[in-house]
C-alpha cells in the first residue's frame, strides 16, 4: 500500500496546542498538509486562554519544513470560527480536512455537577464540533471534497462514572456524524469519528504510569490519519489507543411484532428476551430503515401489500 499523503491539502485541527491535537497536527503536516493549529490555550476545564501553545506547535511544524498558522478561535463562537476558516482560505485557498478535537473536562457525579459545568462541556465538544463543521461545510460542498473527523470517547459510547456531561457530548457527535455522512456523501465529504484512548493531560493521574507509557498520542494519530485519507472509510467509529484499533458499531435486533390487542406494556415486558436477542441483528445506515422494518411487520400481520 502506498503512503498516505496530504500534499496540497489544507487541514484545521482544533485543540491542537497539546496532547492528541498536537500529535494530529504534526503528523498531518509531516505528510504534506498545510495546517491551521487551533487552540484556545485554556486549562483542562476550559478556563483561561493563550495562543502560545498553538504557536509552539506551529514552530515545530515549520522547523520540520512544513507550513502552518496558529489560531486562537474559541470553537463555540461562530464569528471566531468563521474568521479562522477565512484565515485558512486567505492563506491557502481552501479547507480540505477538519479535525474536531477541542475539548474540556469538568468531571463530577451527576448529583454534584452544576448545570453550568454540564453546559460548558456540551458546548465545547458538541456545539464546537457543530460550529466548526458548519463553517467549512459549504466550502467543501462547492469543492466536491472534504474529510471531517469528530472525536468521541468510550465515556459516551459505553459510559463512565462522573462524566455525564462529557459522555452526552461524545455520543452527540456520533449522531452528528451519522446525519452529515448522509448529507455529504454526494459531494465526496466523508465524515467519521475517532474514539481515542491516550495518556494526555486530560488523563493525568487516572492511569498507572507503566500503562500510560503505552498509551501514546501517536498511536491514536495513526487512526486519525486513516480517517482523513483520500481513501478514508465512511461513517466509521474508529477506536484507537496503545496500538489497538477497533470499530464500534450500533446494531438493532430484529425484535418482535405485537398485534394491536397485544400492544401493552405487560406484553412488551414479557417479550423482552426476544426483543433484546442479538440473533439476526443488523446495522442500519439511516433511521428510516427502522420505520420500514416495523411497517413491514405490521403489513405482514394485516396481509397488506406494500408498493
Amino acid at each position: 500500500m502506498s503512503d498516505i499523503r496530504f500534499d496540497g491539502r489544507v487541514a484545521i485541527v482544533t485543540g491542537a496546542g497539546a496532547g492528541l491535537g498536537r500529535s494530529h497536527a504534526l503528523e498531518l503536516a509531516r505528510r504534506g498538509a498545510k495546517v491551521v493549529v487551533n487552540d484556545l490555550g485554556g486549562a483542562v476545564d476550559g478556563t483561561g486562554s493563550s495562543l502560545s501553545a498553538a504557536e509552539t506547535v506551529v514552530e515545530e511544524i515549520k522547523a520540520a519544513g512544513g507550513e502552518a498558522i496558529a489560531n486562537g478561535a474559541n470553537v463555540t463562537k461562530p464569528d471566531e470560527v468563521a474568521a479562522m476558516v477565512d484565515a485558512a482560505r486567505d492563506a491557502w485557498g481552501k479547507v480540505d480536512i477538519l479535525v474536531n478535537n477541542a475539548g474540556i473536562l469538568r468531571d463530577k457525579s451527576f448529583t454534584k455537577m452544576s448545570l453550568e459545568d454540564f453546559r460548558a462541556v456540551m458546548e465545547v465538544h458538541l456545539w464546537g464540533a457543530v460550529v466548526c463543521t458548519k463553517a467549512v461545510w459549504d466550502h467543501m460542498k462547492e469543492a466536491g471534497y472534504g474529510r471531517i473527523v469528530m472525536t468521541s470517547s468510550s465515556s459516551g459510547i459505553y459510559g463512565n462514572f462522573g462524566q455525564s456531561n462529557y459522555g452526552a457530548a461524545k455520543m452527540g457527535v456520533v449522531g452528528l456524524m451519522n446525519v452529515l455522512h448522509l448529507e455529504g456523501r454526494k459531494n465526496n465529504i466523508k465524515v467519521n469519528t475517532l474514539s481515542p484512548t491516550a495518556h494526555t493531560r486530560m488523563t493525568e493521574g487516572l492511569i498507572p504510569e507503566e500503562a500510560a507509557k503505552l498509551m501514546t498520542p501517536e498511536s491514536v494519530t495513526a487512526g486519525l490519519i486513516a480517517l482523513c485519507a483520500e481513501t478514508a472509510p465512511e461513517r466509521t467509529i474508529l477506536c484507537a489507543g496503545a496500538g489497538g484499533y477497533a470499530a464500534t458499531k450500533i446494531y438493532e435486533t430484529p425484535g418482535v411484532y405485537l398485534s394491536p390487542e397485544e400492544q401493552t406494556a405487560e406484553n412488551v415486558m414479557a417479550n423482552m428476551d426476544k426483543i433484546t436477542s442479538e440473533h439476526g441483528q443488523e446495522e442500519f445506515e439511516e433511521g428510516a430503515r427502522q420505520t420500514f422494518k416495523f411497517i413491514q411487520y405490521a403489513a405482514k400481520h394485516f396481509d397488506l401489500a406494500l408498493g
